[in-house]
């Protein structure tokens, strides 16, 4: 299976609701242009401040899908609030690692772990069932333009 972008969602504010793009900008050291923390508006940025760990989340469309069928729930994809959510690619593996999906090159900076706003905003077993699961932060090495469909290339 080819690595690739499934969905790509941003949210204009924290607990906001989820918007689905058909295309992305994203700019180095700053994040998704209209994402809340792009614009410094998201639920961690005080704590993130100027980390590029606060720059684009990913999560594995395989990792909803399994979460779904052990528990029964319906995940979407873009109720775990992240970014950009792949098919075909271990992202627990890129932390550490530089990759590209399109012409953007990200940096896997580490694990996002599911945390209680995610709880309270989707459900509690999030929190067990996502753990080492939930994702991953990067920081955006060189920006570009994503869409779903992209190639998720790994060194």
């Amino acid at each position: 299976m080819i690595a690739k972008v499934t969905a790509i969602f941003i949210s204009p504010a924290a607990a906001a609701p989820m918007q689905s793009l058909a295309e992305a900008c994203l700019e180095a050291g700053k994040g998704i242009v209209g994402d809340r923390y792009h614009a410094g508006r998201g639920t961690f940025s005080e704590k993130l401040g100027d980390s590029p760990a606060r720059e684009v989340t990913l999560v594995e469309t395989e990792q909803i899908d399994e979460f779904n069928h052990t528990t029964g729930m319906r995940l979407k994809p873009g109720d775990l609030r992240r970014n950009i959510v792949t098919g075909g690619v271990e992202l627990n593996a890129l932390v550490g690692m530089q990759f590209s999906i399109g012409e953007v090159i990200l940096e896997g900076i580490r694990l996002c772990e599911p945390c209680e706003h995610i709880a309270r905003l989707v459900a509690a077993d999030v929190l067990t069932g996502m753990l080492h699961k939930a994702g991953l932060r990067a920081g955006i090495i060189r920006g570009g333009f994503i869409r779903p469909g992209d190639t998720v290339r790994v060194p």
